[in-house]
């Protein structure tokens, strides 16, 4: 359990030219970094003419922060950790509010189910529950069964019934919302991660020790396993097509295409220990990535990567909203910000 607990324990600007960092594709010319209400720094002038990536928002909770995701709409944002309870930041007042301390231990995974105001925790207490942001003062369902710490789940992303959890034991459950049953137990699989493709939800990517493994949802057999890392996989996001998926250990990141299965774009943490990732949204091209108190943002096809100040402590957590553009970060300093 220690060894678990161990892994959930200012303002950056790119150069003006933008073409020269990375590769502006599915842009229309619009400034898509504008400032989030109540920003308590002005952006820049220069910021405008190309890409920029200026810290919007943050929020203090009391204790490590392990996890953070956006609803699909992109107006609400989900964190917790150590704390036991999830934090609920709403986008367009910039307000928070809390669901209560139901959880018994750390909180592992917060994800919201698509396209609705309901999300779930999982947490060391064996537990995954089911709330609804809408009124946020109760737990609508608690799904237990596990034997061991919890570590990760997700929601599909069409059958928004159906969500996944691993365990630190290497099993992965299926459950149904509704009704309310356990579809399937697999023995095989993640103990650190687990995230569905993205808009078909044909595959599931699980991270164990230093092997990330694609199994298909349907038949639950193991299509591809993804076993260059040298170091313990922590951390998992794919691209908002579903082709592409990224890995992260201490020591590096590394992006494979499920198309030819192999691994096509690497990038060494030089000393930064990487932690979490996720691609911009409005970039399909550029990575953000999480380390010890910074942001790299790596130009894949460019190969170039920037280093932005970020936190105090590790960014364990990374979340994007393709809707309004925002990534939020989530780190052990207990701090949320977000970043436009």
């Amino acid at each position: 359990m220690t060894d678990d607990i161990e892994h959930f324990a200012d303002v950056g600007s790119l150069d003006d030219n933008v073409e020269s960092f990375l590769s502006h594709d599915g842009g229309d010319g619009r400034d898509l970094y504008g400032t989030l209400k109540q920003t308590l720094n002005e952006h820049k002038p220069e910021s405008s003419k190309g890409f920029s990536f200026e810290e919007v928002g943050c929020i203090r909770t009391r204790n490590k922060v392990t996890s953070c995701h956006f609803s699909s709409d992109g107006k609400l944002l989900a964190s917790a950790g150590h704390d036991k309870k999830t934090v609920l930041w709403n986008m367009d007042t910039l307000q928070t509010e809390s669901t209560p301390e139901e959880h018994q231990y750390l909180i592992t995974d917060v994800r919201f189910r698509p396209n609705s105001t309901q999300l779930a925790t999982a947490s060391f207490d064996k537990s995954v529950r089911l709330w609804d942001a809408a009124n946020p003062s109760y737990c609508l369902h608690a799904y237990t069964g596990h034997t061991a710490h919890v570590m990760s789940l997700d929601f599909h992303p069409k059958k928004n019934d159906l969500f996944c959890f691993c365990d630190s034991n290497y099993e992965i459950r299926y459950w149904n919302i509704s009704p309310f049953s356990c579809a399937r137990v697999s023995k095989q699989g993640g103990n650190a991660q687990v995230r569905f493709q993205p808009v078909i939800g044909r595959q599931l990517a699980a991270a164990s020790n230093k092997v990330v493994s694609i199994f298909d949802v349907e038949t639950d057999r193991q299509t591809h396993a993804f076993q260059e890392h040298n170091g313990v996989v922590n951390y998992l996001c794919w691209d908002l097509t579903g082709d592409y998926l990224a890995s992260v250990t201490e020591e590096s990141v590394k992006v494979w295409s499920l198309a030819s299965g192999e691994c096509i774009h690497e990038l060494s943490s030089n000393g930064n220990q990487f932690h979490s990732c996720v691609f911009h949204p409005s970039y399909s091209t550029l990575l953000v990535i999480g380390g010890l108190r910074s942001l790299e943002l790596w130009s894949m096809t460019a190969n170039k990567s920037m280093t932005v100040t970020a936190h105090e402590n590790i960014i364990a957590a990374l979340a994007q909203s393709p809707v309004t553009g925002m990534v939020a970060s989530a780190s052990h300093d207990s701090s949320v910000k977000l970043w436009k």
